[in-house]
């Protein structure tokens, strides 16, 4: 088994600005596995509010023995050992996952969406997010997302209401609402959802502090419209705190540390009754492919990256009228890697 890495600044078309960050690039480690002969495309995407960095992803994969890996490749056995070797760095480990569900998929010669039973023709529409800006930006980005279905709106500062009546002004698209925890009044966070409602959106991520377990569960109880969990839950283990506290999950595979988990996580969902939605960081088109390979599991999609970005290094993946096209192509089914993206092995 043989690695190459290489970081990558992801350029933002827009600042991208949530309720307690903002930024306009982000750090991104792209690697490749060879394994006799089979080389596996994966991609950690590292948004600084989530503690990782170009530093540690190189620590880390530094300190992986990449010479106990043999196929057929226990997934399983995979993340419990990249577990062991350190705490946390779910982006990298993200990385190494895809990369080996690629290698995976090429050996077997099937697309990684057939192995998960993702069935193509249950794709969801995916949505085109819009950060917190000004009314002029708003609508720029309005425009941008011309070709989506749904619109997802960042919101939890003081001005939520002027943002929405901003979107509302040039767009009638409906809406996915992310507070990215803003609210902290669980009175006044009851009455904007119900605001919200009458305004178009299907769904509210995170409300309210993930700390807040009892706030978040009691707009659950009282919403007219799914309440999801997003920094709330991130592996596998977060999800049996939260039954009954939220209606659905966000799963996204730079926090779930892969595919391999979060298709876990998808199905433990499931179990408590609870929807899914697959969301994503800002990511290129490797990553962005890995979570379309799970998506027609999920009620809903948020898969935007390359959408987001200027310099997505790869082919961008084919949409019509607002889904994604699954092709039958091995593995992640990556198509556009540029001849001089990694060191030759």
């Amino acid at each position: 088994m043989q690695v190459n890495s290489k970081p990558y600044q992801l350029e933002l078309k827009h600042p991208f600005s949530i309720a307690k960050f903002s930024r306009t690039s982000t750090p991104i480690m792209l690697i490749s596995l060879n394994y006799e002969g089979i080389i596996g495309y994966g991609e950690a995407s590292m948004v600084p509010y989530m503690g990782e960095s170009m530093e540690s992803a190189s620590a880390f994969l530094n300190k992986v023995e990449w010479k106990r890996f043999a196929y057929p490749f226990d997934f399983a056995g995979i993340i419990k050992y990249l577990d062991e070797i350190e705490h946390g760095h779910p982006a990298i480990k993200a990385a190494i996952d895809i990369a080996f569900n690629d290698i995976n998929g090429k050996i077997l010669n099937k697309p990684c969406y057939e192995i998960y039973n993702a069935d193509p023709k249950k794709m969801p529409v995916t949505s085109y997010t819009i950060g917190i800006d000004t009314p002029e930006v708003i609508r720029e980005k309005v425009a941008d997302a011309e070709s989506f279905k749904v619109l997802k709106v960042k919101l939890g500062r003081e001005n939520d209401k002027e943002l929405i009546n901003t979107i509302r002004s040039v767009s009638n698209l409906p809406l996915y609402i992310d507070a990215n925890q803003g609210w902290a009044n669980k009175a006044e966070a009851i009455d904007m959802i119900y605001w919200l409602h009458d305004k178009g959106a299907l769904l509210i991520e995170q409300p309210m502090d993930k700390a807040n377990l009892d706030g978040n569960a009691w707009l659950t109880g009282r919403s007219p419209i799914p309440i999801l969990a997003d920094e709330a839950v991130q592996r596998l283990t977060d999800l049996d705190g939260l039954k009954g506290a939220y209606h659905g999950i966000n799963v996204k595979l730079m926090k779930s540390a892969g595919m391999y988990e979060a298709h876990q996580m998808i199905l433990k969902a499931r179990s408590f009754g609870m929807k899914v939605l697959m969301g994503c960081m800002s990511e290129t088109s490797c990553a962005t492919q890995a979570g379309i390979a799970l998506a027609p599991l999920c009620d809903w999609v948020d898969l935007d990256g390359p959408w987001l970005t200027k310099n997505n290094p790869f082919k961008a993946p084919e949409m019509a009228d607002g889904k994604y096209l699954l092709k039958y192509l091995p593995g992640l089914g990556l198509e556009g890697i540029p001849k001089d993206l990694f060191t030759s092995f």
